[in-house]
């Protein structure tokens, strides 16, 4: 297997990428041994098919000394990702890329594994695992480009995650669109991908048994809105809504400090203590 391993460094994907290039020695410039892009594959292979570095030691011939060292020098966050910006790159390039899609709609997606060992990020999440495990959150582009991937704890919300990638990849990819399932849509969302310019295309399951509400009347929304319209069926009370919202609501003023006698001198202490729970803005609930 050691020798299919070299001929896969020498002519086929980093060929025609030098995407191996990317991973250099954590230590800084070391001179670079024949044998270490047949070593790296080995190390990519077991990683990205659970394999593991004994099993892929045994199956391809080269000693499980020489993969744990180049795994522990040369694979790391930092090296991952430039390879996969050089793939990229090659990617956006071949003319095939263009007939999949314009590369402006992306999705993204949660996958969950279960863990062996310990892990800060796994947990115990009884539905998906029998012990602990974590989720990878992909970020695809209709062009089939994989441009962001990130462990999240299996119990988060993926909703948190949906802008990471979009607004941290180093890629060149202008993404204009996202669609996401249920689990990465939330009102904040929807907020702050209409304050970036971008619009958030969600997938919401049984949309048609969520209440709707609507701004104006019927006849208008629906007019303006002929296919969202009719699923808007009930009307905000948007004056009721201002006064809770507002500052002068009674529930929302900060009740000014006692003074104690005839000193002048203020009960409150002058700084608010660390555990002090900090006071609801009127018509928001505390996790707002």
């Amino acid at each position: 297997m050691a020798d299919a391993l070299d001929f896969l460094a020498q002519f086929a994907m980093d060929k025609r990428t030098d995407f191996l290039d990317c991973f250099t020695h954590a230590g800084g410039k070391q001179a670079r041994t024949p044998e270490l892009k047949r070593n790296l594959i080995a190390v990519l292979i077991a990683h990205s098919t659970n394999l593991r570095l004994p099993r892929m030691a045994d199956a391809c011939g080269i000693s499980y000394d020489v993969l744990a060292w180049t795994a522990e020098w040369y694979v790391r966050e930092e090296t991952l990702r430039a390879a996969n910006l050089a793939l990229i790159g090659y990617h956006q390039k071949l003319p095939l890329t263009a007939v999949f899609g314009s590369g402006t709609l992306s999705s993204s997606d949660g996958q969950r594994f279960p863990t062996c060992g310990k892990s800060v990020t796994a947990r115990a999440l009884s539905r998906y695992f029998a012990h602990e495990g974590l989720s990878t959150y992909t970020h695809v582009t209709d062009q089939h480009t994989t441009y962001g991937t990130k462990i999240i704890v299996a119990t988060k919300r993926e909703a948190h995650c949906v802008l990471d990638e979009i607004l941290g990849n180093a890629t060149d990819i202008p993404i204009t669109e996202h669609a996401t399932d249920t689990y990465g849509v939330t009102l904040v969302n929807f907020g702050l991908f209409d304050l970036l310019g971008l619009q958030l295309s969600p997938r919401i399951r049984d949309l048609g048994k969520i209440t709707l509400y609507r701004t104006g009347p019927k006849s208008q929304v629906e007019t303006a809105f002929p296919l969202a319209g009719p699923m808007l069926t009930r009307r905000a009370k948007l004056d009721l809504i201002a006064v809770h919202w507002s500052s002068q609501h009674p529930a929302g003023r900060t009740p000014s400090p006692q003074r104690s006698g005839s000193t002048g001198r203020s009960d409150a202490p002058s700084t608010p203590p660390a555990t002090c729970p900090t006071q609801p803005t009127a018509g928001r609930s505390p996790d707002s």
